[in-house]
């Protein structure tokens, strides 16, 4: 994680095209996915993506909206997210349950 790097109050999880999942846990990481390994680098929610990450970390849009545009960005591609429950929700002990989005 990036010094400038925020945190989301809990990890996204992707499956990406090849089948395998992936988990995003800042503004960093999903902005890094975006602009080096993401598989169509095309379309109205990636642009909106991009941008909004890199607002977030500068500080000048909220992290969740960020996160919120990162999801998009995954939909139009054809890439499920799901989400974990927040970490205060969660039991110790239990293991992390996932949520489609």
């Amino acid at each position: 994680m990036s010094r400038r790097d925020i945190p989301w109050s809990h990890p996204l999880g992707v499956t990406l095209r090849a089948g395998m999942d992936r988990t995003f846990s800042s503004v960093y990481e999903a902005l890094d996915f975006l602009e080096n390994e993401w598989p169509q680098k095309h379309g109205a929610c990636y642009d909106r993506a991009i941008v909004t990450c890199r607002r977030g970390l500068s500080g000048l849009a909220p992290t969740e909206v960020a996160r919120e545009a990162f999801i998009a960005a995954c939909l139009e591609a054809g890439m499920p997210a799901v989400t974990a429950a927040p970490l205060h929700h969660r039991r110790p002990g239990h293991r992390l349950s996932w949520a489609r989005l």
